[in-house]
């Protein structure tokens, strides 16, 4: 058998084999140059942007990444308001196919705290309405779920208040338009909407725990004393920086409703008060800058009521004896203060109110602010009652600012909401003189150790401050059934660093305060809680071995009955 063997024929040799390397080569070659020319393209058109595409830079392309306002925040950094896609819910009448009054009644179900009737009026409108501006997804969920065309859920910039009715006064709140209308939102609105500064956080002087712990406590005693409102503040005495302020009753900035507009007002910017009591110290430190007051010795008349110009000024609680000036305030003797008021004369008196802008709107970087009730007569009898805080109305801010400088070295600063960081404080004025405010520090420490203030005392904080339970003025005269409770306190007092102010408004002797009204049973225990949870988180911390140096002056205080 014979076998074929057939050899295979060379398809390609080793030249062809070469030329084909060479054209692959080639060929990668040319894409790699194609490559490095879109690469160099891309390269130079960026570098063209960044160069010399303002219109770009200043334009939607890099606003795009900004928020539409800025967010706030609290000292920490903790948000207060910010602004984010919301959801509405809109009814356009012309394109919905089910009966009105089956829509209506499914709204109902939805929306409970709107009314049929309202539901009903929207739904058979002429135009378009929205329904709830800011909808929660499950009534967006819902609404879709009735499966009518004629609703439809556009996204909206919706600004929200994380911390819900916390700081609501001070925050205040935007329209509809998203345009700031009170508190930071409406002072600081062009700054929040500056195209430059709203990708940076707005920072308040506001601590948000310090906060919560003032509305938490103020509100209790509000509620325990059935009071009608409160209000309360707390100050850093040498920058006015404002850690805390609160006003009761309060609103939810996420939910206004317009029933509730009275909770808007701002009681301690924008609510006049005659204060009480609380002005004594301020008078009796006009008094010794101005040398009235000498000694702290001298006694004055306190035995029976004081007439003038067809009045009678009397003590709520009469000692019936002679009081020197600690025991004045100590015991607030009315009688003893318009003693002293009277020999320091109107001009002064007058100038020193006049200093610490008792005659002006006070001073804070927000737009709610009341003018005071400035006496149109200065003769004798209103220099008198002045002096204990009867016949001028001022602000609670009015106030605590005033104890800052009583307490801080004499040294009037104007108030702020805003964080001042590494910025210098305010420069301010003197009103009293150093030495002045470091007796007035002993006097206030005495009147919580020794005086009306005793419930006001926390353990180691070494307060002081002055009590103010003063009658509401009405038709014919004041009303002896409604009382403004006040306690302006400061601590450490040794070296103060914050004013703590609270007061309630028309408390009632109840149970909770033991049947009485006045401050030192409603107010001061408020400043004791607030201080004694609130002070370390504000860096004060409590050391029962350090107090104010009150020697000089125990000595001269009338005690158990002993002979003066």
């Amino acid at each position: 058998m014979n076998t074929l063997v057939v050899r295979p024929t060379r398809v390609r040799t080793a030249g062809v084999r070469q030329q084909i390397l060479l054209t692959a080569q080639q060929r990668l070659m040319i894409l790699m140059l194609l490559f490095m020319a879109a690469f160099f393209l891309v390269s130079m058109r960026l570098l063209y942007f960044a160069m010399f595409d303002t219109a770009s830079r200043n334009g939607s392309a890099s606003t795009a990444f900004l928020p539409a306002r800025a967010d706030i925040v609290d000292r920490n950094g903790i948000p207060l308001a910010r602004t984010i896609d919301g959801y509405s819910i809109r009814v356009v009448p012309a394109k919905l196919l089910n009966n009105r009054q089956y829509l209506a009644d499914e709204l109902h179900k939805i929306f409970p705290d709107m009314s049929r009737a309202e539901l009903l009026a929207k739904v058979s409108g002429p135009r378009p309405t929205y329904i709830r501006r800011r909808a929660l997804p499950d009534q967006v969920a819902a609404v879709n779920a009735i499966g009518d065309v004629g609703f439809d859920f556009p996204r909206e910039k919706e600004r929200l208040y994380p911390q819900l009715s916390l700081a609501a006064h001070v925050m205040g709140f935007t329209d509809a338009a998203g345009h700031g209308v009170t508190g930071a939102e409406g002072a600081f609105d062009s700054r929040l909407l500056d195209k430059v500064t709203r990708g940076d956080p707005l920072a308040l002087s506001i601590d948000a725990r310090v906060q919560g712990v003032l509305e938490s406590e103020l509100g209790s005693a509000v509620a325990n004393l059935e009071a009608i409102g409160g209000a309360g503040i707390i100050l850093d005495v040498h920058t006015g920086e404002i850690a805390a302020m609160t006003s009761l009753p309060t609103y939810n900035p996420n939910k206004l409703v317009p029933e509730n507009m009275a909770a808007r007002r701002n009681a301690v910017t924008h609510n006049l008060y005659e204060l009480g009591s609380t002005f004594k110290p301020l008078t009796i430190a006009a008094a010794i800058d101005a040398g009235t007051v000498t000694s702290m010795a001298r006694r004055y008349d306190a035995t029976q009521p004081l007439a003038i110009a067809g009045f009678r000024i009397r003590d709520s609680h009469p000692s019936n004896r002679w009081l020197n000036v600690p025991e004045t305030l100590i015991h607030s003797s009315n009688i003893v203060t318009a003693r002293i008021s009277d020999e320091l004369g109107r001009e002064k008196m007058e100038a020193m109110f006049r200093s610490l802008d008792f005659d002006t709107r006070p001073k804070i970087d927000i737009k709610e602010r009341a003018f005071p009730i400035w006496p149109k007569d200065w003769g004798r009898l209103t220099t008198m009652t002045t002096g204990y805080g009867h016949g001028i109305a001022v602000t609670p801010l009015h106030l605590a600012s005033a104890y800052a400088a009583l307490v801080n070295g004499g040294i009037y600063r104007p108030a702020t909401i805003t964080k001042l960081g590494d910025q210098a404080p305010p420069k301010g004025h003197r009103v009293f003189k150093a030495a002045t405010s470091a007796r007035m520090r002993q006097l206030l420490r005495l009147i919580v150790s020794d005086g009306t203030g005793k419930k006001a005392e926390a353990p180691g904080f070494r307060v002081g401050g002055k009590t103010g339970s003063a009658e509401k003025p009405g038709i014919g005269g004041y009303r002896r059934s409604s009382v403004v409770a006040t306690f302006a306190a400061a601590f450490p007092m040794d070296n103060p660093r914050y004013v703590v102010l609270v007061m309630i408004d028309e408390p009632k002797g109840n149970a909770y305060s033991s049947g009485q009204r006045t401050a030192g049973w409603t107010a001061a225990p408020v400043v004791s809680k607030v201080v004694t949870r609130a002070g370390p988180m504000l860096g004060v911390f409590p050391d029962e071995s350090r107090d104010v140096d009150v020697s000089e002056l125990t000595p001269l205080l009338w005690r158990n009955g002993e002979d003066e």
